[in-house]
């Protein structure tokens, strides 16, 4: 017989990083899931992407027993860490503070297709080009026209 689930939950936690204080721990206290064992998992299941943000979903059921799916960095981090920058910009309309090329932007396409709501590379492409835009970040050259 399946288990029953009781919730959903969503946080960004840095690999290999989660403990028991805030966010995490209130966070799943609150649902009834046992902190230290999650944290164990997810330090384990992470330690190969240490100190990059990762989505975590987490699937809490009623006997208290969790699954946990964990997703690729957002593309906003991954952009930041390509143009070798802290922070988007302030007025993105106005002020650019970056530069990335279309392979760096093909590059994060791919790795990130899993969690995008796209079918292809150059639609992916085509959303993380947006988001670098809207982030102040500029995209050097044209749109590539053989996109595997």
């Amino acid at each position: 017989m399946a288990k029953q689930v009781a919730g959903q939950l969503k946080l960004q936690i840095k690999g290999g990083a989660a403990n028991p204080s805030p966010p995490v721990g209130p966070a799943l206290g609150s649902k009834g899931i046992n902190i230290m064992d999650f944290c164990k998992q997810f330090n384990a299941r992470t330690q190969d992407k240490a100190g990059k943000v990762l989505p975590v979903v987490i699937t809490y059921y009623s006997d208290k027993s969790f699954d946990f799916i964990v997703k690729t960095p957002p593309v906003a981090i991954q952009l930041l860490e390509a143009s070798k920058k802290k922070l988007g910009s302030p007025e993105p309309n106005r002020v650019k503070i970056a530069r990335v090329t279309w392979e760096q932007v093909q590059a994060i396409a791919t790795d990130k297709m899993t969690d995008l709501n796209c079918f292809t590379v150059e639609s992916a492409m085509r959303m993380v080009a947006g988001t670098a835009r809207s982030m102040g970040i500029t995209v050097r050259g044209e749109f590539p026209k053989n996109v595997e």
